[in-house]
């Protein structure tokens, strides 16, 4: 079907009559992306990061220096508009390495998820296989593997885009359940269930304050992300979601993007 909808894709840019030149061009700068940033990196230093911007960009390195106080290092994600459930995946999924109380709670959880959005109406045969996906990894963090065999199998491609396609019909199954509550927080006359099928289940599409609200409370995972973007004031900003829980994860958030921050 990855073909499909790259014909479907392409068909409808020919009917623009975009040229071959064009489109070659955005697919070399697509695969230029995507070989220089893996999917999920290795744990750097966060002192990266004073190199990505300008030593006279004042706001930026302030903020940089405050996120120092707190955290020592950054693990990046690819900026494919799949990075906040990649990110989140990884950083859940490593921590339980060595919390096999966390890991047991987890397990039962994502095992029970099918079954819950079975129930809602979700086609079980179109959604086993991202399940079995997402149990496979979970039990590779139970046999206590290493940190190398998660991160290369976050790297792998498909493996990879698998949990992300899981974690985003979570979030529309949660969003669907609680519908009531989420109803309010939507914009532009949609309904919850047109918001999840134009925003949440469709790869690439970016995530926003209430698809990390109903991940986290789908899952019963806390979540941190510290918000750096060019607002006033040399402090960074962090929200936990849910409100008041004590945080597993730490993410950073730059406008559009989202990494894995560490202590």
């Amino acid at each position: 079907s990855a073909d499909m909808r790259k014909q479907n894709i392409s068909q409808g840019v020919n009917c623009l009559a975009y040229d071959e030149a064009i489109m070659a061009q955005q697919d070399r700068i697509q695969q230029e992306i995507a070989t220089t940033n893996p999917l999920v990196s290795d744990r750097q230093d966060l002192s990266v990061l004073q190199g990505e911007y300008a030593a006279e960009d004042a706001i930026y390195q302030l903020k940089i220096k405050d996120l120092h106080k707190k955290y020592s290092h950054i693990r990046k994600t690819r900026p494919d508009g799949n990075c906040f459930y990649r990110a989140f995946g990884f950083a859940h999924l490593e921590s339980l390495l060595d919390d096999s109380k966390e890991l047991q709670r987890f397990k039962a959880v994502a095992a029970k998820s099918k079954l819950d959005l079975v129930n809602q109406g979700f086609t079980e045969f179109t959604i086993e296989d991202f399940h079995n996906t997402f149990m496979d990894l979970i039990e590779l963090c139970e046999k206590q593997q290493s940190l190398g065999e998660l991160l290369s199998s976050f790297n792998d491609q498909s493996v990879s885009d698998y949990i992300v396609v899981y974690l985003r019909l979570l979030t529309s199954g949660y969003l669907q359940r609680e519908h009531v509550f989420f109803q309010h927080f939507i914009e532009g006359g949609r309904s919850v269930k047109e918001f999840c099928q134009q925003e949440v289940e469709p790869m690439s599409k970016e995530s926003d304050h209430i698809h990390i609200i109903a991940l986290a409370q789908a899952l019963n995972v806390s979540i941190l992300v510290e918000y750096m973007d060019r607002g006033e004031g040399g402090t960074v900003n962090n929200h936990v979601f849910p409100e008041g829980s004590e945080p597993r994860i730490f993410l950073l958030y730059r406008p559009g993007h989202y990494d894995i921050l560490y202590k």
